[in-house]
């Protein structure tokens, strides 16, 4: 469609004509992500004019649709001059009703009865996401005019408002909290946004208090959350993991916290429409629970027991299967991105079985029963154990390292105990950067309560090879029929060969020192040996 014919009917006064220019652009362009370069200049002149309209005393339906063209010309990044200006992002919070940042609440609630009026609203605030989203500048002016306040007042006020209204003034406040860190200290700080929000997920999913930091369990028979409610709580969530990303433990209270634990709690045992989004709720609740602090974990376990089972000390373990469920799920995903989908559940739990007893012996029997099985590698086979021993040599340090730190922590950082059920090659990653390749334990304090090992496990321990984790078939000795003089011979040629290798510096032998950590054999050897260390017993 010729942009000029609509630039020219832009500079009339002819409302209908300009609606029913827009309404067929908009038509032809609703799909549209991806712009031709050459009509960068058009397009701009096009959001400078359609501005200049939304500042005339035009009705709703003609501002919607000028809205709906401005909210297809903000996906091009390269055109948002004009709208990123204080004057432009001023005509949009207006419409939007947040400029002022006081009007928000009471005049959107007496003028949404019509529903024009109500789609002009929502219209200005997904053209306030899109352009805060491409543009520096807007984010710059955003923070300028406080639409964060407008945000908050109009969240206070429209708490159980219209869905769009709400779904896209969250989604504005989580934008703008991700992209300015002083708005996001502002939301903190001055506007509360912290508490804000935690109400706002209250109301959403209908969390009914019956104590200090337990909701009520919903009912079997329950329905799923509403579509429209789950996406509300998303961006709230989202918004909230913002908010929490610094240091939580001065400025928003124990109370609040422990009270979004309780909350988070009550997400995880929800359903909603679909497993994909029962999975991305579950996703956005472990993300926000991994900012808290540990001290909070316990929320999550601390409600009574359905048929009062003191297995863990009448702990709940409910949300920790949950969690179990999943992380191994998330395993399972083929062609996942593990950093981003795993690592924060993995984080979690390590957290949770570092700090709660109850949680690190739980989880332990689910991840690492006893041993019974010892004739197979630990990284082959379908348990979540071979799944996580798996992992262990990933190629992403951070996921590697994740599922290696949780394994540790559930044989309560002891090195004896985390080789026994991985094997020495799988854990030597982990052991070197901890400095423990000499064996020992962690800097954690953990219960003195002791694992029992399986008959299988004891009888077979002596054929283990340390090394790969299991029991090995027997293998021909290759130097059983040499003689003492071929022997010799392949041991010196052996010797030559590693001489060879590390003077051309193409390997460099190393030992342990006596602080487990690794270092060039010359100086491992200078160290005189102890015979003081001692291993733990299982």
């Amino acid at each position: 469609m010729d942009l000029n014919s609509i630039l020219l009917q832009l500079e009339t006064d002819n409302e209908e004509d300009i609606e029913s220019l827009l309404h067929q652009y908009n038509g032809e362009n609703n799909l549209t992500f991806t712009f031709d370069p050459k009509g960068e200049d058009l397009r701009s002149r096009l959001c400078q004019g359609l501005l200049t309209v939304l500042g005339r005393q035009f009705g709703p339906r003609c501002q919607s649709t000028c809205l709906e063209t401005l909210r297809i010309l903000s996906r091009d990044k390269r055109v948002l001059g004009p709208v990123g200006t204080r004057e432009g992002m001023l005509v949009l919070a207006g419409l939007a009703r947040l400029r002022g940042g006081t009007e928000g609440g009471d005049s959107l609630q007496g003028e949404v009865q019509i529903e024009e009026k109500e789609r002009v609203v929502v219209e200005a605030l997904k053209c306030l996401c899109n352009v805060v989203f491409n543009s520096a500048a807007a984010q710059q002016v955003g923070a300028d005019v406080q639409l964060a306040r407008g945000l908050c007042a109009r969240l206070h006020a429209t708490r159980t408002g219209r869905h769009e209204v709400g779904l896209f003034s969250l989604r504005l406040l989580f934008l703008l909290s991700a992209l300015r860190p002083d708005v996001r200290g502002a939301l903190r700080r001055e506007l509360r946004a912290v508490g804000l929000l935690t109400e706002v997920l209250e109301c959403t999913l209908d969390v009914r208090w019956v104590g200090p930091y337990e909701a009520a369990p919903p009912d079997p028979q329950a329905l799923p959350i509403p579509a429209e409610d789950n996406e509300r709580a998303m961006e709230a969530l989202k918004a909230l993991f913002n908010l929490t990303l610094s240091d939580t433990s001065d400025e928003d209270g124990d109370h609040q916290l422990r009270l979004i634990t309780a909350i988070m709690r009550h997400l995880l045992m929800l359903k909603t429409q679909t497993e994909d989004k029962t999975e991305e709720a579950h996703s956005h609740a472990i993300n926000l629970l991994s900012n808290l602090p540990v001290s909070c974990l316990d929320v999550l376990i601390d409600v009574p027991v359905q048929g009062g089972q003191d297995e863990y000390s009448g702990k709940n373990m409910d949300v920790v299967q949950v969690l179990l469920d999943f992380m191994e799920k998330r395993i399972d995903k083929q062609g996942a991105n593990y950093k981003e989908g795993l690592t924060p559940v993995l984080s979690l739990l390590t957290e949770g079985s570092r700090y709660q007893r109850e949680i690190r012996r739980y989880i332990k029997t689910q991840v690492l029963p006893p041993l019974k099985e010892v004739k197979v590698r630990p990284e082959i086979g379908s348990t979540v154990r071979n799944k996580l021993v798996r992992l262990m040599t990933h190629v992403d340090m951070g996921v590697k390292q994740s599922a290696a730190e949780f394994l540790f922590v559930l044989c309560k950082e002891n090195v004896n105990n985390l080789l026994k059920y991985t094997g020495y090659g799988n854990a030597a990653g982990l052991l070197v950067a901890r400095g423990l390749l000499a064996g020992g334990r962690g800097e954690t304090k953990y219960s003195d309560d002791e694992d029992s090992d399986t008959e299988e496990y004891k009888s077979a321990k002596p054929f283990i090879n340390p090394i790969t984790g299991h029991v090995e078939e027997p293998m021909p000795n290759p130097i059983e029929e040499m003689t003492e003089e071929q022997k010799e011979y392949e041991a010196q040629e052996l010797v030559n060969m590693f001489d060879k290798l590390s003077r051309q510096q193409l390997i460099r032998p190393m030992g342990v020192k006596r602080d487990g950590s690794l270092a060039p054999l010359e100086e491992a050897l200078r160290q005189p040996t102890t015979d003081s260390c001692s291993s733990d017993s299982d």
